[in-house]
């Protein structure tokens, strides 16, 4: 910490990387002023030089080798933005190995191997930070940590993934099914080619993994999680949810309960007074329940090259002040225990309301079969929609919203259900948010 120089290795220039590297060479006296620190962008390992960058890079040691930047006793903090799993753990572990000190923002990678990077980290007195992982610029890992440390969290709901939230804004707002939706978003460059972990509700679970693991104090497991995807919903959803006054909303859920926490990922409606329901195209939300500060949310842009680059820089800045602080100490690591288990309580132990879509045949019986197998199962239903047949086969669509009911008894009921040959096979089951 020589003059109070702060260096710093890159370890990908892509877009998050460029952004990263952006901020430390065009925002470096700003940076100075604020922190009284001088960051210094030593070196920058890529593979692919030849792309146009826009960058003036003349004054930073540019290199194919990432192992020239991991081994270089000067440098102070690596960042990581490759993303995947390898060589991004190699990497990763080699510099937390190597003491130094590591700012990430790959979700996947700290959702499914956070755990033993984090060992690999306190063993060796370093740090292991990713704000950027969750929320994109939004200080959501921050604000549990810091601004709201006084607190037991006792619910998250977040709208994490800007990919099926483009969609679902646009099947709401503008009638459209589920695949011109997805085509527009890849069209504007909010969705990938290939989309399947977004629209899988995967990318948000990896998210929630990491959120849960903040507010529990324990590493979640990402398997363990339930998810379910978007596909399943279509334009007539909703509409249906419209005239609920509801909108339908991708949510990753943490609740706690005495006995454990309940997580999941899935398509939820969302009545229209909540701040939730308003979170609108490629912006993420996260409202926040503490036991003492009550309701708080977080909102802004979850991804793209700027906003992800302010919160790794974000992390920079923290972990430099600190560097600073404790020269010569042994680095006290962020507490996460890694001993320390949380019960995750299954799904089907869960209550929720319920909307339920069915296609049935148009003829006398039909509805009230459906409502005595779900009384069966005590399940109650609180409103009924039912249109008219227009088609030769004399099929019609069937929504019902139910009163509470548990996971398990809902799962037994619609099995039951879906055997009867007068409904068909593609039904919808979502909850509702809470």
């Amino acid at each position: 910490m020589e003059n109070r120089q702060v260096n710093i290795g890159i370890i990908g220039l892509g877009t998050v990387g460029t952004g990263v590297a952006r901020i430390l060479l065009e925002q470096k006296d700003l940076l100075e002023t604020r922190s009284g620190l001088n960051f210094n962008l030593k070196t920058i390992a890529e593979l692919d030089w030849s792309k146009e960058r826009d960058l003036d890079l003349s004054c930073v040691n540019c290199t194919t080798n990432a192992h020239e930047l991991l081994d270089d006793p000067e440098i102070n903090i690596v960042v990581e933005t490759i993303g995947g799993y390898e060589p991004a753990f190699s990497f990763i572990s080699k510099a937390l190995k190597n003491r130094k000190h590591v700012v990430t923002a790959n979700k996947a990678l700290i959702a499914t191997k956070g755990m033993e990077l984090y060992k690999i980290a306190q063993e060796n007195d370093v740090d292991l930070l990713f704000e950027a992982s969750v929320g994109g610029g939004i200080p959501i890992i921050k604000g549990l940590r810091e601004g709201l440390v006084a607190n037991r969290f006792e619910s998250i709901y977040g709208i994490l993934n800007g990919t099926t939230n483009y969609i679902l804004t646009k099947m709401h707002q503008e009638d459209l099914d589920f695949d011109d939706a997805l085509k527009m978003a890849q069209e504007k460059g909010f969705a990938e080619a290939d989309p399947t972990l977004d629209i899988s509700g995967g990318d948000a679970a990896h998210k929630l993994a990491i959120l849960s693991t903040i507010a529990s104090n324990s590493f979640i497991p990402f398997d363990k999680i339930y998810v379910e995807g978007i596909t399943g919903i279509t334009k007539m959803d909703m509409n249906f949810a419209q005239s609920f006054g509801m909108t339908i909303k991708l949510l990753a859920i943490y609740k706690r309960y005495n006995d454990g926490v309940d997580l999941r990922v899935h398509p939820t409606l969302i009545d229209n007074s909540h701040l939730l329901a308003a979170v609108g195209n490629e912006l993420n939300a996260v409202f926040v329940k503490g036991d003492f500060v009550g309701n708080t949310m977080f909102y802004g842009p979850g991804a793209g090259e700027r906003p992800t680059a302010s919160a790794i820089v974000s992390d920079i800045v923290d972990l430099s002040r600190d560097l600073l602080l404790k020269e010569g100490e042994k680095y006290c690591n962020r507490a996460i225990s890694l001993t320390q288990d949380v019960r995750l309580i299954p799904v089907e132990d869960i209550e929720n309301r319920f909307y339920l879509r069915f296609t049935t045949k148009d003829e006398p019986g039909v509805l009230s079969m459906i409502s005595g197998v779900l009384a069966e199962h005590n399940i109650s239903i609180a409103s009924m929609v039912q249109l008219e047949s227009h088609g030769k086969d004399n099929f019609v669509p069937i929504v019902l919203l139910t009163h509470k009911a548990l996971e398990k008894s809902m799962n037994e009921a619609l099995e039951k259900i879906v055997r009867y040959d007068f409904v068909k096979k593609d039904y919808l089951r979502l909850r509702i948010f809470e």
